[in-house]
């Protein structure tokens, strides 16, 4: 998949799919498919989104963003994108929805069609909808496709509602929604090393500014390294038997994996929730719950749970 650049138009026809894809989720996928379909008349598939650390408000809440860029567009890329123009939400914020049109749908992406939800805004204020979308539309020569909401045991799926499921700790209905299991993406960071004294060694994550960090606690996961999944126990939080005022971060312990993987980028996938952080007496009480906890996954991978 291409980046298009602040300062690129793209030369080819295309079909755009319009959003802020965060989490890139079942529903988010339908207007994707949407968007590929025209790819056998020949229009290219094309993505217009913002950078997800841009957009901290949506009707004047805070929002914290589920996935970073990276694994944002790792995700589109998979899914057959061909070109992806991510802008900075300042830079457009100001555009009216004319303006809108003409300098990013039509000059900057080429768009022959244009896909997107029903409750797509754009424009100054988010002052224009879907109505104003296919006027624009129907002036200027390009197509629109307004994608169906896709529902889950009869409510529509959202990002508001897997956030809200990560928040709770509810992995296995998050996943059901996203289309794939809840990951976290990263290099591999220092730590203090506390893991190895106790025969359980970690690799740790950090969350980036404003990215939602799930229910703190102890997870069941899988991690990828150089294409194969290794099982493996991730701890959500702030490590408060062994640390004091630090940033919540990822904290995983492999099975039946020794190697160094401090700086190298590091895909973790989420399957359930095990039990919530807890700070211990000592560190002897840690290192036994950590042992019962990896005996539970290992548990419940060799059966087939995971």
């Amino acid at each position: 998949m291409k980046a298009i650049a602040e300062n690129e138009c793209i030369t080819e026809k295309t079909a755009v799919a319009l959003g802020l894809f965060d989490g890139v989720h079942l529903g988010h996928r339908k207007i994707i498919e949407f968007a590929k379909r025209f790819e056998k008349s020949g229009f290219v598939p094309a993505v217009f989104t913002f950078k997800n650390a841009t957009v901290t408000e949506k009707q004047g809440r805070k929002q914290e963003y589920i996935y970073t860029d990276c694994q944002k567009n790792a995700v589109l890329e998979k899914l057959g994108i061909k070109y992806c123009f991510s802008a900075d939400f300042s830079s457009l914020k100001n555009l009216s929805g004319e303006e809108f049109m003409r300098e990013i749908l039509i000059k900057k992406l080429n768009a022959y069609h244009v896909v997107c939800g029903h409750d797509f805004r754009f424009g100054r204020n988010a002052e224009c909808g879907i109505e104003e979308l296919i006027g624009y539309g129907q002036k200027h020569g390009f197509g629109v496709v307004i994608g169906p909401d896709i529902m889950h045991d009869g409510e529509k799926i959202s990002s508001g509602k897997i956030r809200t499921l990560l928040a709770e700790g509810e992995i296995c209905h998050a996943n059901s929604l996203l289309g794939a299991r809840y990951n976290i993406t990263g290099e591999v960071v220092h730590g203090n090393r506390i893991g190895r004294t106790i025969d359980f060694p970690t690799i740790n994550q950090c969350f980036a500014e404003n990215q939602l960090v799930p229910k703190r606690g102890v997870y069941h996961t899988l991690t990828e390294i150089d294409g194969r999944k290794y099982t493996s126990v991730t701890n959500v939080g702030v490590k408060p038997t062994v640390e004091k005022n630090i940033q919540p971060l990822a904290e995983t312990h492999i099975l039946d994996f020794s190697e160094d993987l401090y700086g190298k980028n590091i895909k973790v996938e989420f399957c359930g929730y095990i039990r919530g952080e807890k700070k211990f007496a000592s560190v002897e009480e840690l290192k036994n719950q950590i042992s019962a906890d990896t005996e539970a996954v290992r548990t419940a991978s060799e059966g087939g749970i995971l």
